[in-house]
């Protein structure tokens, strides 16, 4: 009996620290964004973090566009090939590197580069007492820190995500028409028409949520970070993980939602 007892007491301290790690999850989310859509505003903070979060990861982004567009027109073809269905490349390059590929690799991509730099600046500045002081100045840190850095990555990642798109498509492209023998003007014409402005919308829609997730939960666990060192550490991990499954849980929620 007494075990039966401990068994419930520890899933039920499982169940509530869950549930208190989402409250301070909710209201930190909702300083958040109570601070980023209202004034006063900080440009150069907005600014410095659309560069680190925009200009310097497109060299990764880039690549990793081009990569995954070149490998999804050969394994298409090769795949295409058992059923002579190869003409179905362009039309499938498309539209798994914009619905698909290309949000969801942006994001995670982006992800474990900022969340992570985010979580241990904000998390060295909390162990180190800056933040405190921050405070003490009468600065507001969620607006001086934190918002300017959402603001940075809801603009910064959909912009990169339709860069990535189009590097993405030229990946395919150039697998197909010089290894793979597709005609260049047919594989732009078949591209070109089943490319629709739903699918670039959702792709947008897609890598602004992706956008916030990144930085929030950056900044979450980095403003919380406790313990010296270590702590900074664990923040670091604990962001780039929980962001990695909220963009993918929230892209499996938007694509059932808009397309199921």
């Amino acid at each position: 009996m007494n075990a039966v007892i401990g068994l419930f007491a520890s899933i039920g301290r499982l169940l509530i620290g869950a549930l208190a790690g989402l409250g301070r999850l909710a209201i930190f989310a909702w300083k958040t964004i109570s601070h980023a859509v209202s004034p006063p505003y900080y440009p150069g903070r907005i600014l410095e973090q659309l560069m680190q979060i925009g200009w310097f990861s497109l060299p990764v982004v880039g690549m990793t566009a081009i990569f995954s567009g070149a490998a999804l027109a050969q394994q298409t073809f090769t795949a295409g090939s058992r059923f002579n269905a190869t003409a179905t490349v362009p039309a499938i390059v498309v539209l798994g590197i914009v619905r698909e590929l290309g949000p969801v690799l942006v994001g995670l991509m982006v992800a474990g580069r900022v969340s992570s730099a985010m979580a241990a600046e904000l998390g060295t500045m909390r162990v180190t007492e800056q933040l405190d002081a921050l405070t003490t100045l009468r600065t507001d840190p969620y607006r001086y820190l934190i918002a300017p850095r959402v603001i940075a990555a809801l603009i910064a990642i959909p912009l990169m995500v339709i860069v990535a798109n189009a590097i993405g498509i030229f990946g395919g492209y150039f697998v197909a028409v010089y290894k793979l023998d597709f005609n260049a003007v047919g594989y732009l014409t078949t591209t070109r028409n089943y490319l629709t402005a739903t699918d670039m919308q959702m792709a947008v829609v897609k890598s602004a949520f992706f956008g916030f997730f990144i930085a929030l939960m950056g900044c979450y666990h980095g403003f919380n970070a406790r313990g010296g060192a270590a702590g900074v550490g664990r923040a670091t991990t604990d962001a780039v993980v929980s962001a990695f499954i909220l963009i993918l849980l929230s892209n499996m929620i938007i694509t059932l939602v808009a397309f199921g």
